[in-house]
This record gives C-alpha cells, structure tokens and sequence, in this order.
C-alpha cells in the first residue's frame, strides 16, 4: 500500500473509498489500506447494530404508550411502531445474524423507551414494567398492539 493511499483516507474518504473499491475488483491486494478498511467494516457492524437498537427503543416507546395510555392513542403511534418493524425486517432480511444481537440490546432498548415513554406521557417509570413484558416475537410482529388481544368469553 502507498503512503498516499492510507493519506486519501485522512484527506478525501470518497476518492479513498473509491480507490479500496478498484483495488478490490482488480484483485490488487498491495494497495489495499488493511488497517482502515478494518475500521471501517468494524464501524460499519456498529451503525447496524445502532440502527437495530435505535428502531427497537421507538417501537417500546409506542408499545408502553400504546399499552398504557390507550385514550391518546394515535395513528402516528401505530405508523411509527409499523415503521420501525418494517425497517428491522429489512435490517435482518439484509443481515440475519443481527437477530442474535436483540436479546443482547432488549434490556437497554427497553430502559430508553421507558424514560422517553416517561417523557412524553408525564407517566412515572413506575407505571412500566421492570423488564420488558413483550417477547421478542411480539415486538417485530407487524399486527401485535398491546391491549388489542381478544379477551377471553
């Protein structure tokens, strides 16, 4: 790799990039900058992850506020809810492995969503769960609303 490659990345990242991509394609290992191509993939892993924990503290947001304040239900909430389980499936429609991580990110999702559930409601935390009471199922399946279950005759 040349000084001017690992340079490119410091200085103009689209035209680094662009050059990582060339060499890549035409098999040129030597120009290949190793030490930040591994950053980069190592960031990129992370933003997923983020981008999977971020949709899962708005969906536990409007699930709590779905749940427990049913007379300001809205449209929005159930759009929002909707948005981000559509936007999960196509996450791990792209990288299923990401599935494995949610159990792992629940309990700090789930905490987020209480305090801005919190927030927006003016409902004290101890109103909410002490764990998360959805499973994971519940919380990606594009139909489930919390108080919406048939009640038993």
């Amino acid at each position: 790799m040349s000084a001017n490659t690992s340079k490119l990345y410091d200085t103009d990242y689209g035209l680094w990039l662009a050059s990582q991509i060339d060499s890549l394609k035409s098999h040129q290992w030597d120009d290949l900058d190793i030490d930040n191509l591994i950053e980069e993939l190592e960031g990129l892993n992370r933003s997923n992850k983020r981008e999977l924990e971020s949709y899962l503290v708005v969906i536990l947001t409007h699930l709590l506020k779905w749940e427990y304040q049913p007379s300001a239900r809205t449209g929005s909430w159930n759009g929002s809810i909707f948005n981000g389980r559509k936007r999960i499936a196509r996450l791990l429609k792209e990288q299923p492995s990401l599935k494995t991580y949610i159990p792992e990110i629940l309990p700090d999702a789930y905490a987020d969503g209480v305090e801005i559930a919190c927030r927006e409601t003016r409902m004290p935390s101890d109103t909410f769960p002490p764990e998360c009471p959805y499973s994971i199922s519940q919380i990606l399946d594009l139909d489930f609303l919390p108080g919406d279950e048939e009640l038993p005759d």
